[in-house]
């Protein structure tokens, strides 16, 4: 009688083993495949399993939370946005969730955009946790940890990989240690003699240069043009400043009484470097401020094409002006 008590016991278990197996094996029933869980910081085990319920993928938190204990991955799940092929079976969900095997995606910062260009664009990001975009620039910098409070110019412009659901702070703060890296780097080999106090100026005049061309062979003598300029003690008087100070109000023409109006970012009506940058320079536009070319020219026009006429006098380029911009010989 013990012996037949021991075998249904027996039989019961490996029923039971058989049936755990296929549950944990099977492929599990996948909405639309591929699924994709999103997971918030913080939320528990069960509370995932209850969204894994909801969506009918398993048939009961239990499913995962047993499964999840009896390994030890109870412990080690991660947040993030995670993606499930067709044919993914329990035991390989629960090994994604463990593992912190999250969706990988990339967001771009463009050479030359702006602080509220970058901002506008991480606010369309549905893949990005919103935690720090709309505070006031100077808590935001605070936060990345930044000694400037003046965030404009300070985030390299990159292509990041990140893990969907990753916060925006996080974003930027890798992308301004990046550009804090770069800059100082930079700055550490500079040219001798160049007339610029610290690597910030650079930055600013990096900027600059950057909105300022238009053909990426021109950067080095847009520099130079520049880098001459202030050696000379002459205003800058280059438009992207005026334009920039103008903010909202700039109507898409510039025109005389802007150039002549005093502003902050008037880089006609004012000496010397605007306040801040313009704009986030590219590594060429940095390198080309920190080593720019000897050239005899103080001044540059757009050719109409992308490509810059340089001239050594005011009088070449006047007939340059005439020439180009003004359609006449």
């Amino acid at each position: 009688m013990l012996r037949r008590v021991s075998l249904l016991i027996l039989l019961l278990l490996t029923c039971a083993a058989g049936a755990w197996w296929w549950i944990v094996q099977r492929p599990l029933q996948l909405p639309s495949p591929p699924y994709t869980l999103s997971i918030k910081p913080g939320t528990s085990l069960r509370g995932a399993a209850r969204e894994l319920t909801r969506a009918g993928v398993i048939p009961g938190e239990w499913v995962l939370v047993g499964l999840a204990r009896f390994t030890g991955a109870d412990r080690n799940m991660k947040a993030g946005s995670y993606e499930f092929a067709a044919g993914t079976t329990l035991a390989q969900l629960l090994a994604k969730l463990s593992q912190g095997d999250v969706l990988q995606t990339s967001f771009t910062i463009v050479e030359g955009w702006t602080f509220a260009e970058l901002k506008d664009a991480l606010r369309q990001r549905d893949d990005v946790s919103k935690t720090a975009i709309d505070l006031n620039e100077s808590e935001l910098m605070r936060r990345i940890g930044a000694a400037e409070r003046q965030a404009e110019g300070l985030f390299l412009p990159e292509t990041y990989f990140f893990a969907a659901g990753d916060t925006d702070l996080a974003l930027l703060t890798r992308a301004y240690r990046m550009m804090h890296d770069r800059v100082a780097t930079a700055w550490a080999a500079r040219a001798p003699d160049l007339p610029l106090a610290t690597p910030y100026e650079a930055v600013i005049l990096a900027s600059l240069v950057e909105k300022e061309t238009g053909r990426p062979a021109d950067r080095p003598l847009v520099a130079s043009v520049f880098i001459n300029r202030l050696k000379q003690g002459m205003r800058l008087q280059t438009d992207p400043t005026v334009i920039y100070g103008l903010g909202a109000s700039f109507d898409g023409r510039l025109r005389r009484e802007h150039l002549e109006t005093d502003q902050a970012y008037n880089t006609y009506t004012r000496e010397g470097l605007p306040p801040t940058p313009i704009a986030f320079p590219s590594q060429a536009s940095l390198d080309a401020v920190m080593h720019p070319p000897s050239s005899p020219y103080l001044y540059f026009v757009a050719r109409g094409d992308g490509s810059s006429e340089f001239s050594t006098t005011l009088v070449e380029h006047n007939r340059a002006v005439a020439k180009y911009q003004r359609g006449r010989r």
